[in-house]
């Protein structure tokens, strides 16, 4: 079972990343369209040195203070019991695993980046990034918990938006030069961040639906009918939350071509006429 605090966490960095890597997708390509290229990362501008990877900084930093909550601080180092893995941690290790490969991710994109020891191309840190979404993918789908009912519905949504930046990113590795895709990608991975939140809020804070109640580590509703109507309230949640990322990507898209767009345009005038 889960907590309040361990989908918050995890939701602040995925809907960060997310809403970092949509404007920027966005803004990319408003500047540039003709020579637009998918990114795994995307660095701070205005900064020089270690600060224009930013991003990739949370990425490491932020998985690696989570692994430590999951791995050191949960367990307090008690890995196992009579001689096998502590059974009242086995979520905290599952996680583990998923956030040592977001880690990997990160470091892996730093040192391709800052050094000359792994320059890798953009498609391969789509892979790499694609293989972090994947484990997480199986830990949310073999979970060991008993994922059932409202708990478990809530689970297989998160899937989904996962399953969705898991073939997002393959694509970018694939199509290197589509904007929808890179856009796609970053509305999934704030989609996740925002689900991780909806989460957090729904099974573990004030917004339980009416009939249903945390109950030691299990939801409980007392009838069928209050689950369905939890599980409605889930797609309306959901449908809500995908109309304001569109709404938002909207929004964007129109600032960013009106700020920037007007000498980009301007500049393709002059090479070919009047448009």
């Amino acid at each position: 079972m889960g907590s309040f605090k361990g989908h918050v966490v995890p939701g602040t960095l995925f809907l960060m990343v997310g809403l970092w890597h949509m404007w920027c997708s966005v803004y990319r390509y408003v500047t540039s369209p003709k020579t637009f290229r998918v990114r795994t990362w995307n660095p701070v501008p205005g900064f020089g040195g270690r600060l224009r990877y930013l991003e990739l900084y949370m990425v490491v930093i932020g998985a690696f203070i989570d692994l430590c909550i999951e791995l050191v601080y949960s367990p307090h180092l008690k890995y196992f019991v009579n001689g096998i893995l502590n059974p009242s941690h086995m979520n905290n290790f599952e996680h583990s695993g998923m956030l040592i490969m977001f880690f990997i991710y990160g470091l892996v994109a730093l040192v391709s980046v800052e050094t000359s020891l792994l320059p890798l191309p953009e498609g391969a840190l789509c892979l790499v990034g694609a293989t972090a979404f994947s484990s997480e993918y199986l830990l949310f789908y073999f979970h060991s918990t008993n994922h059932k009912g409202l708990e478990g519905y809530y689970h297989y949504i998160l899937v989904l938006l996962i399953g969705l930046c898991v073939l997002t990113s393959v694509l970018g590795a694939l199509v290197p030069s589509s904007f929808p895709i890179d856009l796609s990608n970053s509305m999934a991975i704030a989609l996740q961040g925002l689900w991780f939140y909806q989460t957090a809020f729904t099974l573990y804070g004030p917004m339980m639906p009416d009939g249903c109640q945390l109950n030691g580590n299990e939801i409980a509703c007392r009838s069928s009918d209050n689950q369905i109507r939890g599980e409605l309230l889930a797609n309306f949640q959901l449908f809500s939350m995908v109309v304001g990322v569109f709404v938002l990507v909207a929004v964007s898209y129109a600032f960013a071509n009106s700020r920037f767009g007007h000498a980009n345009r301007e500049g393709l005038r002059t090479a070919d006429g009047d448009l």
